[in-house]
């Protein structure tokens, strides 16, 4: 008995359906996807903590306003200039704020100084503002042996006929460091 393929749309249709139940029924018999991995390890060095402790505090020296004011620049090595009609007066030169700065031997660090205005007051109402802060090194420092000296000077802006007087903050102003 022969056996007459059949032909038609039909056929085919049952034919792929069949195919596709097939498949879904039996998934187990169509290749795994083969999987693979690597490792890593992880290791952490500890370092020195960074600190920083001020040793001089920044001083700008005796001063003279004048009629129209100016301002005194104190550089980070102790040096200082005047504008207007500012004097300044040889028997108090003042100094540069001095910082010891500790850590890991060779690593940097970056210094970030104040970027506004500092206020100090005399004993009345009358104050000063410090600013454009300025620091030797500048922005980073390298810790040679594990130790570095930080020296930071700023502008005093002096108002004419500015009232005599110590003018001062008890607060301080903050020099930061962290490690790069």
């Amino acid at each position: 008995m022969l056996i007459k393929p059949r032909k038609g749309k039909k056929y085919l249709n049952n034919h792929c359906i069949v195919l596709l139940l097939f498949f879904l029924l039996f998934p187990a018999i169509l290749p795994a996807q083969e999987s693979v991995s690597a490792s890593a390890t992880a290791t952490a060095n500890i370092v020195a903590p960074l600190a920083i402790s001020n040793s001089v505090d920044m001083d700008f020296g005796n001063v003279s306003a004048g009629a129209s004011g100016g301002t005194v620049v104190l550089a980070t090595d102790g040096g200082r200039t005047a504008t207007g009609t500012v004097q300044l007066a040889a028997s108090n030169a003042g100094t540069a704020a001095s910082y010891d700065v500790t850590g890991e031997g060779a690593y940097t660090y970056t210094i970030t100084l104040p970027s506004g205005d500092y206020t100090i007051t005399e004993t009345g109402s009358e104050t000063m503002t410090i600013n454009t802060f300025t620091s030797n090194p500048s922005e980073t420092g390298t810790l040679s042996s594990g130790t570095q000296t930080l020296l930071v000077g700023a502008t005093l802006n002096v108002s004419a006929s500015q009232v005599q007087g110590e003018y001062t903050n008890a607060t301080g102003f903050e020099v930061t460091v962290a490690y790069n």
